[in-house]
């Protein structure tokens, strides 16, 4: 107990030394925080501070985030204006989330439910909910194939019909204004609430109909540069950050192959799993994040470990052994959990699971942010 307590106390210190140091400017921008090149110039306010916030968390440590993680968890889920408030996270260690992870493919077939079912209404409202308590929120789009209508992972070549003159270009506008209606829905108090969006992630790889084989990584620029003037110029959405997240590297892979540009991206990432192969995912960790935060500190981007997670937790104290030695004093703004479906395919611990006291401690450590965390940062 005096132990925990310690680590309690230290954390405490660190958030209000790092809050103290940006809250003596009325300001946004600073000697400590200077005004950075952002991918919309008629960004929301909310979305300016959603930045500096970002910029202030990676000082203090990193933010911990999962997929879905208050609609749905190990035996419950989420059903309409329920007043229920939950996440496995909070079950297992009394602290919820700071990032709320969600994605909205299905969005583009007006669709009442996205591709792990999930109620849009019930989307928003967790999302406002997350919002008003303090939480950030990203946004992924597994948008489905234009072609033929099938999963994101139907590979059959799409980009080159839905960018420049391609035939299906209007079709693709569309459901880019349905992801813009969406997107700018999301209202708390009358202001638009600011989001991470996280599109065609994971391009480096071979799955998804955006990714490699399936499209040249010019054509991907284009496909990002457009559907970025798509919903910024045409459908007017001034919420959004932008997120480029390729999958974990290969040797000597070209972390930039896909890179649409500087003025097109406002933050860095990269999706590492480990797939029961604990020694080939800290190579990768200490190998990817040391060459993301490079690239980001040449760039004066920020970066984040996008998504990560052992499926079923397998590992003896995978949280605290495996991962957390891995990432400390990495600079990462946040790191995204997946998400928890089943008992076969979940990525947090719940309620007596063998790996929950080891996350009791991960939630202990100093760099780790959880919501109540984020809440004594002052922005």
């Amino acid at each position: 107990m005096i132990k925990k307590n310690i680590f309690n106390y230290s954390k405490i210190f660190i958030i209000v030394l790092v809050a103290l140091s940006f809250s003596s400017c009325t300001s946004l921008y600073d000697a400590t925080y200077a005004k950075p090149q952002l991918v919309d110039q008629k960004l929301s306010k909310e979305t300016k501070v959603l930045h500096k916030k970002l910029f202030m968390i990676s000082k203090a440590g990193f933010a911990i985030g999962q997929q879905d993680a208050t609609a749905y968890g190990i035996g419950w889920k989420k059903i309409g204006n329920a007043n229920v408030w939950r996440s496995d996270m909070h079950d297992v260690s009394g602290n919820f989330p700071s990032i709320y992870g969600f994605d909205i493919a299905k969005i583009e077939f007006d669709s009442s439910k996205n591709i792990d079912s999930v109620d849009f209404n019930v989307m928003r409202n967790l999302i406002v909910e997350a919002h008003k308590k303090g939480g950030l929120i990203t946004i992924s789009w597994h948008a489905y194939n234009p072609v033929n209508d099938a999963s994101s992972w139907d590979t059959i070549p799409a980009v080159s019909k839905i960018i420049k003159n391609g035939n299906l270009k209007p079709k693709y506008k569309a459901w880019g204004k349905k992801v813009a209606d969406f997107l700018t829905s999301l209202e708390y108090k009358g202001r638009k609430i600011p989001v991470i969006f996280r599109p065609f992630h994971e391009m480096n790889g071979e799955w998804f109909w955006w990714g490699k084989g399936h499209c040249t990584p010019e054509e991907y620029q284009t496909l990002w540069r457009e559907t970025v003037h798509m919903l910024r110029d045409e459908y007017k959405v001034h919420n959004l950050l932008y997120v480029y997240a390729p999958n974990r590297l290969k040797k000597n892979e070209d972390y930039l192959k896909y890179y649409p540009g500087d003025e097109y991206v406002d933050i860095l990432g990269v999706d590492i799993y480990d797939y029961s192969r604990s020694d080939e995912y800290v190579v990768s960790l200490k190998n990817d994040l040391s060459l993301v935060k490079r690239v980001a500190t040449e760039k004066n981007k920020l970066y984040a470990l996008t998504e990560t997670g052992l499926e079923s937790v397998t590992t003896n104290n995978w949280f605290t052994e495996t991962l957390y030695p891995n990432i400390k004093n990495s600079g990462i703004s946040w790191i995204l959990f997946w998400r928890n479906a089943n008992r076969k395919h979940h990525y947090m611990p719940y309620k007596f699971h063998k790996n929950e006291d080891d996350f009791k401690k991960f939630q202990s450590l100093t760099e780790t942010l959880f919501l109540k965390d984020l809440n004594n940062l002052k922005f």
